[in-house]
């Protein structure tokens, strides 16, 4: 590759040349192995002889960082290797990000899988139809798709937006046309767009509690004022809204982090709230309710929506892989001119080929049969879980009704005094990656844990539920 020098400074051309060289294969941006312009090219490059270049270039050698091969080229030498400093940006001790900026959470990295991995979210990647999708992926960049390659619509590809509007319309009753679909980098973006167009700071925005702490932090950073709303078993509670939210955010046909479904009393209830307050919004996250074991399942609250209140969200992230970050949401029409441009000042649009790879996964019903397939696995997986819930784990466990999705909660009885942050400690020890109840918490910290079972094979599931409870066990004798 071209590699840039600079010559300006002191010293003499040869010495600044040495000076860039030696410290390019010190902090890494040559690699051992790497080929050098020839001295000829690298002088020509810099305007200078080429007696200059040879200089820094003999003296490079001497030194060791470099090596030469009779007719092949100039070398960084593979002994150097793990010798270098790392390179990093200037420190700018005195630029600050704003505020509200410094006080949200970081962003977390993702951990490496246990060998018994209970993580939430996570689909089963061996379950993804590879080779399908492998040969619509090729298709999509064969030359000859290739002619029209300029800037797209922000809203997406238009044969993917009709083809979920279909998709939609026939698994979950959700009433769109193609127009009235956006395609975005997964939910996330999704729900930035609706912030960007919805929110003011200082405006009030209701999530549920327990709930998803990106989303929360998402409008925290808009400069929303967010507020928890309790949760019970039939979803959450419409009577604690805040009488002054602009948008209210909830996930009614698989609450999470608990898993139970919102009543369609609660669901009406919301719906005749948000027609009651001018200008607010319902965001339905409808993120893995197509995993359902067993119900029927209440249509969404944007096909019950007699208001135009409803924003619906998805993502193929659980269905299929979050690697894709492919998501979308359904607008009503007033909306959807401004999460247009939004979507356009944030990215432009999401990216192409994967976008029309998808379109014929959903046309050729390759989405649906692979949503019944998974399901199947999931459900054993489910049953295994919920098996250990009202067994070996039951003495400190009880379960919270579910049927769909990829996790499932559980809350520690109250009569135990256990602690749960040493027993997901003991589980990690023993190879079992768990995540707390509380860590969906922002204000007083439930307990209990939430199971996933996307990551975990079913072959694994008895052993990693076993290690689970001797966790439990060992934590329990400890107080004891």
């Amino acid at each position: 590759m071209d590699f840039h020098v600079s010559l300006a400074g002191r010293g003499d051309l040869a010495a600044r040349i040495y000076r860039q060289l030696h410290d390019a294969v010190l902090d890494g941006r040559l690699r051992p192995g790497e080929r050098l312009p020839s001295a000829r090219d690298l002088a020509a490059q810099l305007a200078v002889s080429r007696n200059t270049v040879a200089a820094a270039y003999e003296r490079l050698t001497a030194e060791g960082f470099l090596v030469g091969r009779v007719g092949a080229g100039t070398y960084v030498q593979a002994e150097k290797l793990g010798q270098g400093r790392s390179r990093t940006a200037p420190g700018g001790a005195v630029v600050r990000p704003r505020a509200l900026w410094r006080d949200l959470p970081a962003a977390r990295t993702p951990t490496a899988a246990a060998p018994y991995d209970f993580r939430v979210g996570m689909p089963d990647p061996r379950l993804f139809p590879l080779q399908s999708w492998r040969r619509l992926v090729t298709r999509e960049l064969r030359p000859g798709l290739l002619h029209s390659a300029e800037y797209k619509d922000p809203a997406g590809h238009p044969g993917l937006r009709a083809a979920i509007a279909r998709h939609l319309g026939v698994s979950r009753s959700v009433r769109a046309g193609a127009d009235d679909v956006v395609i975005t980098h997964g939910a996330q973006q999704a729900i930035d767009l609706i912030g960007r167009v919805m929110v003011d700071p200082g405006d009030t925005v209701a999530v549920e509690e327990p709930g998803y702490p990106p989303v929360r932090a998402l409008f925290e950073s808009l400069g929303a004022r967010v507020v928890g709303v309790r949760v019970d078993a039939e979803g959450l509670d419409v009577t604690a809204l805040p009488a002054a939210a602009r948008l209210v955010y909830t996930t009614p046909s698989h609450q999470f982090p608990l898993g139970t479904t919102m009543s369609l009393r609660r669901r009406d209830a919301l719906l005749e709230w948000a027609a009651a307050r001018h200008g607010a919004v319902v965001v339905e996250d409808d993120y893995d309710s197509e995993f359902r074991f067993s119900d029927r399942p209440l249509e969404p609250l944007q096909s019950i929506d007699r208001y135009g209140r409803v924003v619906y969200v998805g993502s193929f992230s659980k269905t299929l892989l979050p690697m894709l970050r492919l998501g979308l949401l359904v607008a009503p029409v007033s909306l959807q001119p401004a999460l247009r441009a939004a979507k356009q000042l944030s990215d432009w649009h999401s990216e192409m080929s994967t976008q029309a790879a998808l379109a014929r996964f959903v046309e050729d019903g390759l989405l649906a049969r692979h949503i019944r397939r998974a399901t199947r696995e999931y459900a054993g997986r489910y049953e295994l879980i919920h098996e250990a819930l009202q067994g070996s784990l039951a003495p400190w466990l009880d379960p919270v009704p579910s049927v769909c999705g990829l996790h499932v909660c559980s809350r520690l009885r109250a009569d135990t005094g256990i602690d749960v942050a040493a027993v997901v400690e003991r589980a990690v020890a023993a190879g079992v990656a768990v995540e707390p109840l509380s860590e969906y918490c922002a204000g007083e910290p439930a307990q209990g844990l939430v199971l996933g079972y996307g990551g975990i094979a079913i072959a694994d599931l008895p052993a990693g539920l076993r290690r689970l409870a001797d966790s439990f066990q060992a934590v329990s004798g400890e107080i004891g």
